[in-house]
């Protein structure tokens, strides 16, 4: 199992912080740390199809803005560890719609998420089968449609966090792979069938 990042999740009030965050490569760096555990620039190079140069540079950026820190004790003054910072980010969208650069943002953001979604559901259809049985029966893809509220949404997306924010903390056993949770609402004004 991967070393877990030392703090839990971090929230993001500034759209520049969130600009800079944004980058896809450094969103790229980010998940690796977090979902691999510590690693270094050349390696991640390695893993993304960029130079050890372009991964170190923005590896920096990441430290500057409080994402990512060099592991102590590891590593050489050649070859340095980084380390993921948190095991999330969070913002909320109220508080940084109104600022400038806000919208835009928030906007490139939730593109680079469905895309890394729809990157995540893929790769798992082409590994499903090279799972083990037991793997298989235990995936769950679901599909829910409910009539609610504004209300009723946030209501929902807080009970929902709160049962995978319990799970993380007293229900993860380490040694087992990572396995990740997609949990999206949203209304449609039409169903794209």
């Amino acid at each position: 199992m991967a070393e877990l990042p030392p703090e839990e999740t971090v929230d993001v009030t500034d759209p520049r912080t969130l600009r800079a965050l944004a980058h896809p490569l450094r969103t790229g760096l980010l998940a690796l740390l977090r979902s691999e555990g510590p690693s270094t620039a050349s390696r991640l190079g390695q893993r993304l199809g960029e130079s050890s140069g372009t991964t170190s540079y923005h590896l920096r950026q990441l430290a500057d803005l409080g994402f990512v820190e060099e592991v102590a004790g590891q590593g050489t003054a050649r070859e340095r560890w980084w380390r993921a910072r948190h095991r999330s980010t969070r913002w909320r969208t109220e508080d940084l719609v109104a600022q400038p650069g806000g919208r835009e943002v928030l906007e490139e953001l939730t593109h680079q998420s469905l895309g890394r979604q729809r990157r995540m559901l893929a790769a798992h259809a082409e590994q499903r089968e090279a799972l083990e049985p037991v793997w298989r029966d235990a995936v769950s893809l679901n599909d829910w449609a409910l009539h609610l509220s504004p209300e009723g949404v946030a209501a929902l997306t807080e009970e929902l966090n709160g049962v995978l924010a319990r799970w993380r903390a007293g229900h993860e056993e380490p040694g087992q792979p990572l396995v990740h949770v997609l949990v999206d609402l949203f209304p449609l004004t039409e169903d794209p069938a």
